[in-house]
């Protein structure tokens, strides 16, 4: 029943107060209306025979524009392309690499002897008697300084750079198979891959033009001529290690080395030799002694990968003759023999300073007294 003021049957449908009052606040604005599945007709067309009242609406495209796909696909295709380029141009610098490494720079210097190249069967003796005297045996010569930390390079890093030259100072100057032999690998492996086509053009087309001799990049000696009399070579120098700039270290080591070698025969010369009466001197030992000044550059890919470019060597060996062609391998001259020519000027490879360009002429002083 009604209140006082309303009609007996209530409120009229669609008046004030009605059922309608709660659905007030629904707007069923424009974009509702579009997104409905369902559309009523027109008058029109509901007076057609069976019509339904209502049709159902194809679903609205929630996806892409077809503008926004092809955006998307030309920014993935140049975003591939940036990628392949990349990876595969090949004149780009690899990351994190710094700038190709210079070729070597080489000079290797014959020492003739005055006079007869003194030897003996006692190799003991013959370094006792040389200025070798004190000199370490072997990579124990070749001593590590205190690594002292640069503006840019840590302590470890100039303890490695140190390390990474001493390895390369002992397999060019200490391994047998190098130095008697036909190796080249041991060396090989340390060296920047930026001098690798250099180091190799030097072994296959050796040539005296301060950039392909092998005895540039090693000591090794002509295996048909000479052998090591005793394997404990005797070593002495300096390494020393200083920045360049900001991205490179530079190692300088300075030393010389002395061999004991003796004449290689064949049984048919050793038989001649006997009959001639020179049996004696020809199994007799002498010393050969190589001076080797060798600078190496690191940047920090070379020191974490354990390898160096060797932009420097200069060498002076002894005794040689001026005549022979030390370019690819050194030809020493052993106990009794003697150099048909000298070199200008006498030059003790034991002392620091420099040497002629071309050949000289070991000092008096620095061969044994036997």
């Amino acid at each position: 029943m009604g209140g006082p003021g309303d009609p007996p049957e209530g409120t009229p449908e669609g008046g004030p107060g009605g059922g309608e009052d709660e659905y007030r606040s629904v707007v069923f604005d424009e974009s509702f209306v579009r997104a409905a599945h369902l559309q009523e007709f027109s008058a029109q067309e509901r007076i057609a025979d069976h019509a339904p009242a209502v049709r159902r609406r194809p679903p609205l495209r929630r996806g892409l524009s077809r503008q926004a796909l092809i955006l998307v696909l030309l920014i993935a295709v140049a975003f591939g392309t940036a990628i392949y380029m990349g990876v595969r141009h090949p004149y780009q610098t690899p990351a994190g690499s710094g700038p190709l490494a210079e070729p070597l720079r080489m000079t290797v210097i014959p020492l003739a002897p005055q006079g007869k190249v003194p030897g003996t069967s006692d190799t003991e003796y013959l370094y006792e008697h040389s200025p070798a005297a004190q000199f370490r045996i072997g990579a124990e010569g070749i001593p590590l300084p205190a690594a002292r930390r640069t503006a840019h390079f840590s302590d470890s890093q100039v303890t490695n750079a140190l390390s990474i030259a001493k390895d390369y100072i002992v397999r060019s100057a200490l391994y047998p198979e190098v130095l008697t032999g036909d190796q080249i690998r041991p060396v090989r492996v340390l060296l920047d891959p930026d001098q690798l086509d250099q180091f190799d053009q030097s072994f296959s087309q050796p040539a005296a033009d301060g950039r392909h001799a092998p005895t540039g990049w090693l000591v090794r000696f002509d295996p048909a001529q000479a052998e090591l009399a005793d394997r404990k070579i005797r070593v002495q120098g300096t390494l020393q290690a200083a920045e360049t700039d900001s991205s490179t270290l530079e190692v300088t080591a300075d030393h010389t080395f002395v061999y004991a070698l003796r004449a290689v025969e064949t049984g048919d010369q050793a038989k001649a030799d006997q009959k001639a009466g020179a049996g004696k001197e020809a199994s007799e030992a002498s010393l050969f002694t190589v001076r080797r000044e060798l600078h190496f550059r690191f940047d920090r890919e070379d020191l974490r990968l354990n390898q160096a470019q060797l932009v420097v060597s200069y060498v002076q060996a002894g005794p040689l003759s001026c005549a022979e062609d030390s370019t690819n391998r050194l030809h020493p001259l052993l106990a009794g023999q003697t150099a048909k020519e000298g070199g200008p000027a006498g030059t003790d490879p034991y002392a620091t300073g420099g040497a002629t360009a071309l050949c000289g002429s070991l000092a008096a002083g620095s061969q044994p007294k036997v």
